[in-house]
């Protein structure tokens, strides 16, 4: 089990050529040992690890592929040794079978690690706006802090809350603040860079974190978030406003609690001032309005 598991988070690293040329080479040696053993051993279930393989790692069509040397193999293998059967068509029928096997294999492998895929993609997701999810931003904000911390880059997290939403859901019905949300979730992603996180923590709040980003920068991206969100709502005729919370870190803190505390309290400073405001910070800096 050890060996597996290393086997596998070896050829996880590796490319895709590297995983056709090492199954290629796999398949061959096996036709060579079925050829030297003749038809009394079956090797079927050694065909099986380069078939699996390349099918995890390099997708369906690669499986195929194995599937294809591996069925050439047995056919070659199969006709040249004739004589050991009763009747000539028993070595392609064993051979057909076989092939048959391995791409049901092929199918099983596949679909499954779809499946597996989507299942991490939506336990990572928030359901109803496709942002990130709160514990897969924790998760990022986390890596971003270590990544901070040993290149010594700034990064910037904004907080952002919908003003009066409940209007909305009270006025035009929860399915109404759906679709609002659904759209606050769209523009944010829209005008941020694909680096950028965005991410819905709950209710009507989103948060954005921006890798190797200063304040100035992150100010930049923010206003324009909140003017294009201002624009969107109001041809929609919602009325709700954003205020939002931005913090510069020039050393990372401690710990993404840290984070999301000093985010969300300076975003909380723009609601009880009047809301539809951007407030920003960075280090030690008092922090302004915008």
């Amino acid at each position: 089990m050890l060996i597996a598991m290393r086997l596998n988070d070896f050829l996880g690293r590796r490319s895709p050529q590297f995983i056709y040329t090492c199954g290629f080479l796999l398949v061959g040696l096996l036709g060579v040992v079925d050829y030297l053993n003749g038809p009394d051993i079956s090797s079927l279930i050694f065909y099986v690890i380069p078939v699996f393989l390349a099918a995890w790692h390099a997708g369906r069509r690669a499986g195929l592929l194995m599937c294809a040397a591996s069925g050439l193999s047995w056919f070659i293998v199969g006709h040249t040794t004739l004589g050991h059967f009763a009747h000539p068509l028993i070595a392609y029928w064993n051979a057909a079978v076989r092939l048959g096997f391995m791409l049901v294999l092929v199918h099983l492998v596949a679909s499954f690690k779809s499946s597996l895929a989507q299942e991490r993609e939506l336990a990572r997701t928030d359901y109803l706006t496709g942002a990130v999810n709160g514990r897969s931003f924790a998760e990022l904000a986390e890596a971003e802090i270590n990544r901070a911390r040993r290149n010594e880059h700034p990064f910037s997290v904004a907080f952002m809350d919908v003003d009066d939403f409940k209007l909305v859901n009270d006025r035009e019905g929860h399915s109404a603040g759906d679709r609002l949300l659904q759209l606050v979730s769209d523009t944010i992603r829209q005008n941020v860079r694909t680096v950028d996180t965005v991410a819905r923590l709950g209710g009507d709040e989103f948060a954005v974190l921006m890798p190797e980003t200063g304040d100035d920068a992150a100010q930049v991206v923010i206003r324009r978030v909140r003017r294009e969100l201002l624009d969107v709502v109001q041809r929609k005729g919602w009325p709700v406003t954003f205020s939002v919370g931005v913090v510069t870190w020039d050393y990372p803190p401690a710990s993404v609690d840290d984070v999301l505390r000093a985010s969300d309290e300076l975003m909380y400073t723009a609601k009880r001032l009047g809301k539809n405001t951007v407030r920003h910070t960075n280090a030690n800096k008092p922090a302004n309005a915008a």
